[in-house]
């Protein structure tokens, strides 16, 4: 046997027992009280800040390769964290730990003629397989809302944020252990070898009951292509802000510099800007300027070059791209009816904005723009579970299947019927 067939067997008998593992936890943690969930989380949380040290120490091994590797420096944003974004991380276990246990939960309950009784009860999913690229706390959010929604979870991270991932992976497993749950309720995949992805895509011999996908497109689109079980897709976040020719500019030149600037390589940083061109002149000008002193490069058509000399010429391609840089492409559009037209061709559903004090305008834009999150007044940015009060979030799904919008909690279970009776039998 050559070597690349004994690495070949290797990753699959050790995806194997960790499949095993994982399924076997699951049927523990589907019982699990909420107070067990909730101690080990916050056990964790309490061992990531003893950890953050160590924690930082690993990070810095993948910032600086990434660094070596040429990354974009909003790809090594996502990749690097610091004291206040590890203790972010510790918070946003706390968080998910205070929130309602949603397992057990009656969704609805009825009584037919005959006598029999009927509950639709939330439960979890099984075991969930997260498939992640660069962002280290993602290793902590998705074992965490898994584990709060009673599933065990086999988590795949990046190579590039590896060491990250198995040092923040550590303090999970510190906080099951003491709490008594199964070690195997969250797993890391050890290896950075693609075939364990795509072994993940194949389920495992029956042991992953959905994917979670959350990286870049190519990733994502290798999901959907292979994956053998259902997948909660992520896509990219090819977002909008339209600024309406009633929008209150006091406000509007805030919002558009927070939704593309504030971290330019989340998914929920705006990408296009959209105007009405009926108010160009009022409008344009400060947005512009606004946007280039905040260190972005604009790109526009020759009446947004108008508004400032630096604006650069923009190009059909550019309308529809995620830049994950700091760059926008601004367009004109025939009012809200031509916004929601740009959007629905170009964006991805995932988060769009208006700024109007038309509210006429803003219901138009949030009945009629079919993304996943639709927002008036504000930042796009705001696209993040732990906005919505979901304590994080494993992604935003963007399909239109069971979850849309932030992955959480709630998002991560499914339901039951669980039916009583008092000896009926159905008639022939």
């Amino acid at each position: 046997m050559n070597r690349p067939e004994r690495i070949e067997e290797e990753t699959a008998a050790l995806m194997r027992g960790i499949g095993e593992a994982a399924k076997a936890a699951s049927h523990r943690l589907a019982i699990a009280k909420p107070e067990e969930k909730n101690a080990a989380l916050r056990a964790a949380a309490k061992a990531l800040r003893a950890a953050t040290p160590k924690i930082l120490e690993a990070n810095v091994l993948d910032v600086e390769a990434a660094k070596a590797a040429g990354r974009l420096a909003s790809y090594v944003d996502r990749l690097e964290l610091n004291e206040k974004r590890v203790e972010g991380v510790a918070k946003a276990l706390e968080e998910i730990a205070d929130l309602p246990d949603p397992i057990g939960t009656v969704l609805a309950e009825w009584t037919r003629p005959n006598g029999l009784k009927f509950q639709r009860v939330r439960v979890p999913l099984g075991t969930i397989g997260i498939i992640y690229e660069s962002r280290p706390n993602v290793t902590a959010d998705a074992g965490a809302l898994s584990l709060k929604a009673g599933n065990a979870s086999i988590l795949r991270g990046g190579s590039d944020s590896h060491h990250s991932s198995v040092a923040i992976h550590a303090c999970l497993v510190e906080g099951l252990r003491a709490a008594g749950l199964p070690e195997a309720s969250i797993q890391l995949v050890p290896t950075t070898d693609r075939e364990a992805v795509g072994l993940m895509l194949r389920g495992l011999d029956g042991a992953i009951d959905v994917i979670v996908p959350r990286g870049g497109k190519s990733l994502v689109e290798r999901v959907q292509t292979e994956a053998r079980v259902p997948v909660f897709a992520h896509l990219e976040g090819i977002c909008h802000t339209y600024v309406d020719k009633a929008a209150n500019m006091d406000i509007a030149v805030p919002i558009v510099v927070n939704a593309k600037m504030r971290r330019i390589g989340v998914c929920g940083a705006t990408e296009c800007l959209l105007l009405d061109k009926n108010a160009t002149a009022d409008i344009a000008t400060p947005l512009v300027k606004a946007l280039l002193e905040a260190g972005c490069e604009v790109r526009g058509d020759a009446t947004i070059q108008k508004a400032d000399p630096r604006v650069k010429a923009v190009t059909p391609d550019d309308f529809g791209k995620e830049f994950l840089d700091a760059i926008i492409a601004v367009k004109l559009v025939d009012g809200v009816p031509g916004a929601i037209e740009h959007i629905t061709r170009y964006g991805s559903q995932h988060t769009d904005a208006i700024i109007t004090d038309d509210e006429a305008a803003a219901e138009r834009f949030l009945n009629e723009v079919d993304s996943a999150i639709v927002l008036v007044n504000a930042s796009t940015q705001f696209a993040d579970g732990g906005e919505f009060g979901f304590g994080g979030e494993i992604g935003i799904a963007t399909g239109k299947m069971h979850a849309r919008g932030p992955v959480g909690v709630e998002q991560l279970t499914s339901f039951k019927y669980k039916v009583r009776g008092t000896g009926q039998i159905r008639p022939k």
